[in-house]
């Protein structure tokens, strides 16, 4: 074995994300929190949701929370409780996990994908009036990377063309847009619970927030097979509730959720001081109107596959969220587009890659990161 083949060999590999590490710095919290479920013997929408929900929505800023059973049944539940319904069209980024548009799909609606500001990565709100049609019902803002949207210039558009502005705030729980938190800047707002997400489950989980009484009520009647009570259904609806384990554990995470985030934002500061001087590597920006929360570190880079094969070497793991812009996606090739058709986005599909940026990652392993990334681009 060489020199070189040892070195690769012995370095602890750095994973794109870390959960086992969060875990272990407040496991008795989680393992308290699970038997607390266990032992009441109520799973589904008990007090564990409910209070879950009350302390999401004051900690979005909004007056009501829902939860529900995914970040895509959110987006789902409050397409359909904005009215959106077959035919209807949907601006929303090209840019973007596949779900955002599927939703609408799902309903018989129509996406429109929108390109993207290429320095944030969220929808480009100046482009927006132009893809407005009568048929047009709402706009979704996807808070990509933990970065907000131009929210101002995208309420602005919706008022004056009277559409519902529904946030994917999916990534982006905790950040900000001029002091106000994501996700209660429309009319609806998403949240995705997912493992990897900066708020993470156990498994599936997601909530919509509101400051409509009437959304409320109406997004708790569709979670629940269109029942406002048991066995008395009054609409089409789903299966889509949020289980009391995992509410129990998103509890316990949310009495975290900033601490990590700051470390989070730490952690970003180092890679973006640690890149600056690299040849050809463009670091994330953070517009004037942003706190950015970091769910992601995504760098721009030439020959991104090169490069993260030569970082997968090193035993470093990265992601490229998104390699297909949705646009181009096979799903909705009866819509018609063509590549170089939203070019921002297209590109930006061959440059991103996703470093490690958890709470948990040390300056060492940064450095090392840095270092590889340095040595693949030379």
């Amino acid at each position: 074995m060489t020199d070189t083949q040892t070195t690769k060999t012995s370095l602890e590999r750095i994973p794109p994300l870390d959960l086992k590490a969060q875990w272990l710095s407040i496991k008795d919290e989680i393992s308290a929190a699970i038997n607390t479920v266990v032992e009441s013997q109520q799973f589904i929408l008990g007090p564990q949701v409910h209070a879950l929900e009350e302390e999401v929505a004051k900690y979005c800023g909004t007056k009501f929370a829902v939860g529900v059973a995914s970040g895509t049944d959110a987006l789902l539940l409050a397409l359909h409780a904005a009215g959106v319904g077959p035919g209807d069209e949907v601006l929303l980024p090209t840019f973007s996990f596949v779900a955002t548009a599927d939703s609408v799909s799902l309903l018989g609606a129509i996406p429109v994908f929108v390109d993207i500001d290429p320095s944030t990565f969220a929808i480009d709100a100046a482009q927006l009036e132009a893809k407005i049609t009568p048929r047009t019902r709402a706009i979704v803002p996807v808070h990509l990377y933990g970065h907000s949207a131009d929210m101002d210039t995208i309420n602005s558009v919706a008022q004056r063309h009277n559409l519902k502005v529904i946030e994917d705030n999916a990534q982006a729980i905790g950040a900000k847009y001029k002091d106000r938190k994501t996700g209660g800047l429309g009319d609806l707002g998403c949240i995705s619970f997912f493992p990897s997400k900066n708020l993470g489950g156990y498994g599936d989980g997601g909530m919509i927030v509101t400051s409509s009484e009437a959304y409320s009520k109406h997004l708790r009647i569709l979670r629940n097979h269109g029942s406002p009570k048991k066995y008395y259904a009054t609409e089409q609806g789903w299966n889509s509730r949020l289980d009391e384990i995992q509410a129990a554990i998103l509890r316990v995470k949310l009495r975290h959720l900033d601490n990590w985030g700051v470390a989070r934002r730490k952690n970003a500061s180092s890679y973006s001081q640690l890149l600056k001087d690299v040849p050809g590597v463009v670091t994330p920006v953070e517009a004037p109107w942003a706190d950015h929360v970091y769910h992601q570190y995504t760098i721009r880079v030439p020959n991104r596959d090169r490069v993260q094969s030569a970082l997968a070497e090193q035993g470093i793991g990265t992601t490229v969220y998104y390699p297909t812009p949705m646009h181009l996606q096979p799903l909705f090739a009866n819509l018609g587009y063509h590549e170089g058709d939203l070019p921002q986005a297209e590109q930006a599909a061959k440059e991103v890659l996703s470093l490690p940026i958890y709470a948990e990652l040390t300056g060492e392993q940064i450095h090392r990161v840095v270092a590889a990334i340095a040595a693949a681009v030379r």
